[in-house]
């Protein structure tokens, strides 16, 4: 993905946040989106994670 149209509101967020911190707008549309992948990961492998518990012996009795 090369380019990414923002809103122009979020588009001056990103710019009035780069310009204070010193980073460049990708790095913070970069970091923002990294974020969230990482936030959701969790959130998907947590919940792989609890209902593989729930129904660990029925997964248990098809692997037989």
């Amino acid at each position: 993905m090369d380019a990414l149209s923002l809103p122009p509101d979020l588009a001056r967020a990103v710019d009035d946040l780069a310009d204070a911190t010193g980073l460049r707008p990708e790095d913070i549309v970069r970091d923002a989106v990294r974020d969230r992948l990482r936030a959701e990961e969790a959130r998907v492998l947590g919940e792989a994670e609890r209902l593989a518990q729930a129904h660990a012996d029925l997964l248990r009795r098809l692997g037989e």
